[in-house]
């Protein structure tokens, strides 16, 4: 893992209270998922929500899966922290 990884796992683990090893196990999960599959990216959103114990409104969900459906997610980690937090 390089400093970039670790760095970003420690943020979510102190940010989202994640274990790096249940994102592994995500990440491992959708390795083949079908990103523009609407129903697919609705159950791995909800799912991380769950898992960072965090409330998720239909809209703010909404606005996630479409975003990834659509392939309009930020590329950088500003403007996605901006679009989790409305």
């Amino acid at each position: 893992m390089n400093n970039f990884q670790k760095g970003m796992f420690d943020k979510l683990q102190k940010n989202a209270n994640i274990n790096p090893e249940d994102v592994m196990k995500v990440a491992d999960s959708v390795k083949n998922a079908n990103f523009s599959d609407e129903k697919t990216v609705r159950n791995l959103v909800r799912h991380l929500a769950k898992m960072a114990d965090r409330p998720l409104t239909k809209e703010k969900e909404d606005k996630i899966v479409q975003a990834i459906v659509n392939n309009k997610m930020p590329g950088d980690m500003q403007s996605l922290n901006h679009l989790f937090k409305k």
